[in-house]
């Protein structure tokens, strides 16, 4: 009977033992995967994992967990022992289904049959998965973080049952565990988020950094160069070897001064480019003008500005680089503060040149007024410059109708320059003298370098210097110089010995022969037109002008060819000789003399 008892009371015993060594081993899996779950990191890895553990520790058939969206809807995140692949693109409205009731009262629910209750508002789309996986019992739980219900935690089974309070207890306390590791998770993505945008943003400051360094070390070599004494091709140079590619140095209209390549990476320049609009387009802009070409080469053109005056500008040429987009920004602005070094240096230049011209060009009217002869003074002076004035033997008077003298004279200044000569404007004419062995070639030379930089006609004219008598070389040669424009040569260089034929028009001390010669020739005609304000002069010299055509004269004259036979015979009547049959020559040479020191004098 005891026996019978001691072993009901065991038997006894060891039933209400079973539920509590479960519970223990629920309880032990349930601080076991809490702690693993922890230890993670990545959302889709927490999820996964949750899930995972979830379904061995409620041993269901099928687990799955669904996040809600920005969109408000209830997405499946992750899933263990579901069939169709598509279960995690179920996406359900936040306001239907089992889901739906656990959001909104924040509490546990289950169903039997999740087909058949009408206890919830059903979602077409997932009802379809629901009969996809058999899928039949469902219980939800939520998923609380800091008092807001981010999703659900769900197990189900393909068979009807009811959830016992124990199951349900034990899926919410591992909900709210995996709550805390899915809080974990996104505040470690959260945080590594803002880390790699900390190294992005890190990484543009140093890249930054660098352009701002290497701007500034550009700066500080330009500064240097100019400190130095340098050239505005020695400051091109530096830019074109710090940018890389190629600078060029444009003049105010557009014209290319000077070009520098790169060392390490030279660069053409655009094909078809026009200067003078890349430089007008960066003039209205204030800014560099940049422009790239089919052949992927980039030019950005920057004014050189003092004030508001345009002084030429800089040119950058290399090969666009896209991804470098900071970096060429920073180039640019380098580009533009290297135009405000440029200004400074061309100005200085500008300023030492027109001092040099100014002397030059005092030294030159000494020479000129104080002529013929050389005083000590004079000689000291020259030499000081490093001209000898004994070896001035050519003077040079320069006329263009599309420059002024005093812009010629600047143009003759470094051709002097270069020669060991004098520049100026002497007397309202751009002059030079220096010294030459071969005046018709020297002469030509500097007639060609003119035409090129003025880029259209020009009248230089030459005279040998005799006995340092420069003040009549100057007279020579422009009188000569009128005489040719006159004569209408209006585009060339050559001494006054190649117009030898009408020396007695600009040589004034052969005025008295050309004097004499006019007035045997047309003298009586001349006296004529004066006492009566006749034309008789002009008359004829239309009618020799028109080959002797009465009626071409005439037409020319605006007069009747009666009118014109009239004018005729009184000139011969005043000449006192037919002068159509005789001395026909020296009539014609007489009012073509007469005429052209009439426009040489007009001109001089």
């Amino acid at each position: 009977m005891v026996s019978n008892l001691g072993d009901e009371a065991t038997s006894c015993g060891q039933a209400a033992s079973c539920p509590l060594m479960r519970r223990q081993r629920e309880l032990a899996s349930l601080y076991t995967t809490a702690k693993s779950l922890t230890a993670l990191g990545e959302l889709d890895e927490v999820l996964r994992s949750i899930v995972h553990h979830a379904h061995e520790l409620i041993n269901t058939d099928f687990t799955y967990l669904s996040l809600v969206g920005a969109d408000g809807r209830l997405s499946a995140r992750a899933s263990e022992g579901t069939i169709s692949a598509s279960f995690l693109a179920a996406c359900i409205p936040a306001g239907v289904g089992l889901g739906g009731k656990v959001l909104a009262s924040r509490s546990p629910h289950w169903v039997r049959n999740y087909a058949a209750t009408t206890e919830i508002d059903h979602d077409p789309g997932f009802d379809r998965l629901v009969s996809t996986e058999e899928l039949v019992a469902l219980l939800g739980v939520p998923l609380v973080i800091r008092g807001q219900v981010v999703g659900a935690l769900f197990a189900g089974d393909r068979a009807e049952r009811s959830f016992h309070a124990d199951e349900i207890a034990l899926l919410s306390a591992f909900a709210d565990h995996a709550a805390v590791a899915l809080d974990n998770a996104r505040l470690y993505e959260a945080s590594r988020a803002a880390l790699h945008e900390l190294r992005v943003a890190y990484g543009k400051i140093e890249e930054h950094m660098t352009v701002v360094q290497r701007a500034q070390a550009i700066h500080e070599a330009l500064s240097e160069v100019v400190l130095a004494g340098g050239t505005p091709g020695d400051v091109a140079q530096l830019l074109a070897d710090r940018l890389d590619g190629c600078v060029s140095l444009l003049d105010r209209t557009g014209a290319l001064l000077l070009h520098r390549d790169a060392a390490s990476r030279p660069c053409d320049l655009p094909s078809g480019v026009d200067f003078a609009d890349a430089l007008e387009s960066a003039r209205r802009a204030g800014r560099c003008s940049t422009s790239v070409d089919p052949a992927g080469i980039a030019l950005s053109v920057a004014s050189i500005q003092a004030g508001d005056n345009c002084l030429g500008a800089l040119a950058w040429s290399r090969q666009a680089s896209p991804g470098q987009g900071a970096l060429d920004e920073t180039d640019l602005r380098t580009l533009e503060r290297a135009t405000h070094i440029l200004g400074m240096l061309i100005l200085k230049e500008r300023a030492v040149a027109d001092a040099g011209e100014r002397l030059s060009g005092e030294l030159l009217t000494e020479l000129m007024v104080g002529s013929p002869g050389i005083s000590p003074a004079q000689r000291a002076r020259t030499q000081a410059r490093n001209i000898d004035a004994d070896r001035l033997n050519l003077v040079l008077v320069a006329d263009s109708s599309k420059q002024a003298p005093s812009d010629l004279s600047r143009h003759l200044h470094d051709i002097a320059h270069e020669h060991g000569g004098l520049a100026g404007e002497h007397l309202g004419r751009a002059t030079m003298i220096l010294h030459s062995s071969d005046d018709d070639r020297t002469v030509e030379e500097v007639h060609r370098r003119l035409r090129r930089t003025v880029g259209g006609p020009v009248v230089v004219t030459g005279q040998r210097v005799a006995r340092h008598d420069w003040s009549r070389a100057f007279s020579l040669a422009s009188r000569c110089g009128a005489v040719m424009r006159a004569i209408g040569h209006t585009d060339v260089g050559a001494t006054t010995s190649r117009y030898a034929l009408y020396a007695l028009i600009f040589d004034t001390e052969r005025v008295h022969e050309l004097d004499r010669f006019i007035s045997d020739a047309i003298g009586p005609l001349l006296d004529h037109d004066r006492r009566r304000g006749t034309e008789l002069v002009d008359t004829l010299s239309a009618y020799y002008d028109h080959h002797a055509n009465v009626a071409a004269t005439a037409r020319a004259l605006y007069v009747h060819v009666n009118t014109l036979l009239k004018r005729l015979d009184r000139a011969s009547s005043v000449l006192g000789l037919d002068w159509r049959r005789e001395n026909n020559l020296e009539l014609q040479l007489g009012l073509r003399l007469h005429q052209l020191r009439a426009n040489a004098s007009a001109s001089a």
